[in-house]
């Protein structure tokens, strides 16, 4: 079973690298190329060698004298060889690095692009910091053996022109470098068969590890004020100690093959000497050729290496390309169609007998219709799980339902095109997120037509101008990652004005002013309502001040709308909704 395994591995591998060759070709032939010469200059100087020990070394021993022109011969052709030597290893590296980190951008920028076309659900469902070692360390080691593939390549023109070369010399030493380079081949092979599950075994710990670091940092917050300090580094030391483990093994097969390696061209070399010396009794061979051959032998362990690195890198390449294979096949996609909205005034907005559960888990949704007139402000109404933050994504279209209709003035979402959707509705979520940026940098988003004029007017209407004009820098003012330089209350106006900055039709609000204390919250909410360009609001809502600024009221009771109309006529009419509203208003009592 593991010879098997090891089999598909190898031929798994050879595959990535044939997509890889197709994919650069031209640098690919430069660095094989340069590769191939060199290969071909190890055989030339070979010769070389023996010729100037059988020709002029051993003749100044025995004549003792050396000419003057000979030497300067000698000289000139080895300074050839070796400017020769240097060219072909410039275009052998220039190639093979080229082509390995052209195809490691290619593919971190297609992951990445594939990530963020991915719909937020594919992401809940696999760990940030694996998201992080798909596009990092997977891309990387998916590559690996591209840098010396060339150079293998090259060994194997090399090896057949050894071989020729070794025939035309003398059939008997010939026979030497025909059993010694299958034997060459053959360890390879053997080495890579047992090298494969412990590179697959390593990869995937390095993805592991990655996950569970990023998500200490992540909670560091969480993990400092619980204490779990020293319970989170004991959970790291486990898997690094596991990836520890798992590399020592990958080292240790490679520290017993790398000088069995080593050996077979030194036994090949005494083998030659010692049938050499007998060919050269008989007179069948010269001591120039015999030099020749030997030192070739000499000369062949490194190169022939070049092969074995390409073969042991396979395990952990495959590893790699499936690993981002599996990223670049993932679906889900959401579909666009070609439909494009009016470009100006609020929209309108229906849920019409809408559906929705996440993945094969129980109804979230049931039945659900109501309208957010053009213009109007509706406010989503419920206990914690009845459904708000779903249909703030569902009206946004982060997800599809599974049944009935998300319209935006009477259009499905789905016949929208991709940038109508984006221009006509915006989200401004529970939790704000602010880029690692300036104030204008956070707003803008290097938007077409944001320029700072806009951006103070949607931090005006967001009611965060005063505290960004107080900023030491105002606009340019770097906030830090995730908005660490400011509070909760201003990440969440920021984040607000950034949804604005991009005048939308439709403003989705789920719980965005939770951080803000209720008279900013209810001026917020005016300076949206009084707004000249003008936006349809959804808003899910907590505080009575802010339910009552609302036009309608949607109350949602386990996934279902129990009843629509004023504030003021549901708590005259639903039992449920003046309790709900009631404890909250009890609630933000007790917690000034």
């Amino acid at each position: 079973m593991t010879t098997r395994a090891s089999r598909d591995v190898l031929g798994r591998g050879l595959r990535v690298l044939g997509r890889a060759i197709r994919t650069e070709p031209r640098l690919f032939a430069i660095g094989t190329a340069g590769s191939s010469l060199f290969g071909l200059l190890v055989i030339a100087n070979s010769f070389v060698v023996g010729a100037v020990i059988g020709r002029v070394v051993v003749p100044a021993f025995t004549e003792h004298r050396a000419g003057a022109g000979e030497l300067g011969l000698i000289a000139a052709v080895f300074i050839g060889i070796s400017v020769l030597r240097v060219a072909s290893i410039f275009g052998r590296r220039l190639g093979a690095g080229f082509m390995q980190f052209r195809l490691q951008a290619r593919y971190r920028r297609a992951v990445t692009r594939r990530y963020l076309s991915l719909p937020p659900a594919w992401h809940q469902q696999h760990a940030t910091g694996t998201l992080l070692s798909n596009a990092n360390s997977d891309v990387e080691a998916a590559f690996v053996p591209i840098a010396p593939l060339p150079f293998a390549v090259g060994t194997i023109v090399m090896v057949l022109a050894a071989v020729v070369s070794l025939f035309l010399t003398d059939w008997v030493l010939a026979m030497v470098g025909v059993c010694l380079f299958p034997a060459l081949f053959g360890l390879n092979l053997v080495y890579s068969r047992r090298m494969s599950p412990r590179q697959i075994r390593a990869q995937q710990l390095r993805a592991k590890v990655s996950a569970v670091a990023h998500e200490s940092f992540d909670g560091a917050l969480v993990v400092k004020t619980m204490g779990r300090e020293a319970d989170e580094s004991q959970r790291f030391q486990v898997h690094v100690s596991e990836l520890r483990d798992a590399l020592i093994s990958v080292g240790r097969l490679r520290g017993l093959f790398d000088p069995l390696m080593d050996s077979l061209p030194s036994v090949g070399t005494l083998a030659v000497l010692l049938l050499g010396a007998w060919r050269l009794q008989t007179g069948a061979i010269t001591v120039a050729e015999l030099v020749s051959v030997a030192f070739l032998f000499t000369v062949l362990a490194f190169p022939v290496r070049a092969i074995g690195w390409v073969v042991a890198e396979l395990p952990r390449s495959v590893a790699g390309w499936e690993r981002v294979q599996a990223v670049l096949a993932a679906d889900g996609d959401l579909v666009y169609g070609t439909a494009e909205p009016a470009a100006e005034g609020p929209a309108a907005l229906t849920f019409d007998q809408v559906h929705f559960s996440y993945g094969e888990g129980p109804e979230v949704l049931h039945d659900v219709s109501f309208t957010v007139p053009a213009g109007r402000t509706v406010a989503l109404v419920g206990a914690t799980g009845s459904g708000k933050s779903t249909i703030a994504s569902l009206a946004v279209r982060l997800v599809d339902p599974d049944s009935g209709t998300v319209a935006v003035d009477g259009t499905p979402l789905p016949a929208l095109t991709e940038p109508a959707l984006a221009a006509t509705s915006a989200l401004v979520p529970q939790i704000p997120f602010v880029f690692d940026d300036t104030v204008r940098g956070n707003v803008a988003l290097d938007r077409d037509g944001v320029d700072d004029a806009r951006v103070w007017a949607a931090l005006r209407l967001a009611e965060a101008d005063g505290f960004v004009a107080k900023l030491p820098e105002a606009l340019d003012t770097p906030v830090g990652e995730r908005g660490t330089s400011l509070s909760g209350g201003q990440r969440q106006r920021l984040t607000l004005a950034r949804a604005l900055a991009g005048r939308p039709r439709l403003l989705v609000l789920d719980d965005a002013t939770s951080a803000v204390d209720p008279r900013v919250e209810a001026a917020i909410l005016a300076s949206l309502r009084g707004h000249d360009a003008g936006a349809s609001i959804l808003v899910v809502a907590y505080r009575r001040a802010t339910i009552a600024l609302a036009d309608e009221v949607v109350y949602l009771e386990d996934g279902k709308v129990v009843a629509t109309g004023t504030h003021a006529h549901l708590m005259a009419t639903e039992p449920g909704y003046l309790a709900l509203v009631t404890a909250y208003e009890q609630a933000e009592g007790a917690h000034p």
